[in-house]
């Protein structure tokens, strides 16, 4: 059966009422804002921490999907810059000297 999309109520009026809560439901929210897959699964356990189940819970699977994001977007910006993301610990900072100056063999002597 056909249907002309300017008739069809795209929202999940009978949805649970953990994701009906304020002006926008969540999926709207991010089907509006072309948030991706990570970033949208964020937004949603942000908008039901402590509606369902555990607020601990679902703060850390947002977490957890940002970090996803997070590391993603890094790989990526890496990738293209050919910038390394790798940046030694300043209280190395002396062994790297030292391997690296002329008077080191290499074997960081």
């Amino acid at each position: 059966m056909a249907y002309a999309t300017d008739t069809i109520n795209f929202s999940n009026t009978k949805g649970p009422d953990y994701y009906k809560r304020g002006k926008a439901q969540v999926w709207d929210f991010i089907r509006d804002n072309d948030l991706n897959f990570h970033l949208g699964n964020a937004v949603k356990y942000i908008a039901r921490a402590g509606y369902k189940d555990s607020k601990k819970e679902d703060l850390i699977k947002a977490i957890h999907y940002l970090e996803n994001e997070l590391e993603h977007t890094i790989n990526i910006t890496a990738a293209s810059t050919g910038v390394s993301e790798v940046v030694p610990y300043p209280e190395f900072k002396d062994g790297f000297t030292e391997i690296s100056s002329e008077r080191s063999d290499r074997r960081g002597i």
